[in-house]
């Protein structure tokens, strides 16, 4: 399975982005998918995560400003984020899982500037 992410960027705090995760390659169905990301010099973190069924996960620290969904007829991921904060800068890792293994995305920047 190979990951393309895409939709990160630069923007000032208080600010929206829109993050995309698409998912090609072998035909394993697609099972829980996510978010992860990691700051400068930090572990990487849960960010979201999202069940094949829709059931939806979020680190404390996100709650109420990231949103997750998924299409499933286009095996991809979004992480909608609002109200984005300094903190909130990193990179971020799109997340999924098979019946077989776990797979990553290459990473995506963002960056928000106070």
């Amino acid at each position: 399975v190979q990951l393309q992410a895409s939709g990160g960027g630069l923007v000032q705090a208080g600010g929206s982005l829109r993050l995309s995760c698409a998912a090609s390659g072998r035909r394993w169905r697609i099972g829980a998918m996510g978010w992860y990301r990691q700051p400068p010099g930090e572990q990487r973190e849960l960010v979201a995560t999202i069940s094949s069924g829709g059931s939806t996960k979020y680190a404390d620290s996100v709650k109420g400003r990231f949103t997750i969904s998924r299409d499933n007829t286009k095996n991809t991921v979004y992480l909608q984020m609002n109200s984005l904060k300094p903190e909130d800068t990193a990179v971020y890792y799109c997340w999924v899982t098979t019946i077989s293994d776990d797979f990553w995305g290459q990473g995506t920047q963002v960056t928000v500037s106070s």
